[in-house]
This record gives structure tokens, sequence and C-alpha cells, in this order.
């Protein structure tokens, strides 16, 4: 029910909803976002709007927190798409539970992070992100679950690449618009 939703709802209402998640962490990237500017930015990647000075900024701001979330799980030894493999319980450098909980939240947070900056990165044109994308969408179809992050991942590769979503092949057109 829920995912029939997403996969419905505007993709400029899920992006806002992306972008307002992002506000304190652009905030610190001297990026200020307010609300409507967050729905004007979601409409002009829906409408595959040239990058102005803003979108540029907001892309400089957006590649700064998804690396520094790849570093964290880096610090694991965990590369994106091993973390989303990877159970915090088998993790190493924990003894406490409130070890566990940080680990457990620093994880969380860094997946969301790369998970949602690069759906926005890759609708502005930063095709390198795709295979985080496709990380969350290999995820999915190996659990079974498929969560708004990966009908996000989904609808964000499709409207980048210009993939249609009926074509049973969307997926390898989206693949092979990224690896350009």
């Amino acid at each position: 029910q829920r995912l029939a939703a997403w996969r419905a709802a505007p993709l400029d209402e899920l992006l806002t909803v992306l972008l307002r998640q992002f506000k304190r962490l652009l905030l610190g990237k001297d990026l200020p976002l307010s609300d409507a500017g967050a729905a004007q930015i979601a409409a002009a990647l829906v409408r595959h709007d040239p990058p102005d000075e803003r979108m540029e900024r907001l892309r400089a701001a957006l590649i700064a927190l998804v690396e520094e979330s790849e570093a964290v799980l880096g610090a694991q030894g965990l590369s994106f798409a091993a973390a989303l493999k990877t159970d915090v319980a088998g993790m190493p450098g924990w003894e406490s539970t409130a070890d566990f909980l940080a680990l457990a939240e620093d994880k969380a947070n860094a997946e969301l992070r790369i998970s949602t900056g690069s759906a926005l990165l890759v609708l502005l044109g930063e095709r390198r992100f795709g295979a985080h994308l496709a990380a969350v969408l290999d995820r999915a179809a190996a659990t079974g679950q498929y969560d708004l992050d990966a009908v996000i991942a989904e609808r964000a590769l499709q409207s980048a690449s210009g993939a249609n979503p009926a074509d049973k092949d969307w997926r390898a057109q989206a693949e092979a618009w990224y690896s350009m």
C-alpha cells in the first residue's frame, strides 16, 4: 500500500521532503534552505533545468556530505554497498551497549545520507553516484524489502537517465547512463 503511494507520488514532492531532511546539514555548509526553496529546487530537478548557482552550491554541499558519510563507513572498513549488507551486531569495535548504539546510529546516519544524497546528486547530473543507488536497489532485491530508499533510488535513476519505468530493462539503461 505505502509502496504504491510512494511510487505514485509526484517526484518533486518526494524530492522536497528529501531536501528538507538536509536543511540542518546544508546550513552547516553555509547553504540555508527554506521549505519554499526546497520545493523550487525539487521542481527544477524534475524539469531537468540547467543548474544555476544555487544548484551548483547544493551539488558541492551534497558531495561533501556524501563523502563525509563514506568516510564514516570507511573508518569501519566498509564501502556503502558493503555497509548495506552488514549487520551492526557483527561489526567490531563495540564492547558495551552504549558503544553498540553509537555505532548503529553512525552507520544508519551515514547510510541514509549517502542514499538520499546520491539520489539528489544523480538528479543534479552526478552520474558517479548512480552506483550507490544501484546498491540500494540490490539490497532491496536481495532482501525482498522495497522501502522508501529503494523507491527513491529507482525513481531518481529513472528520471536522471531517462529510462522508462515500464521497460523491463530500465535498470540496464540506467546503469549504462551512470557508467558513461
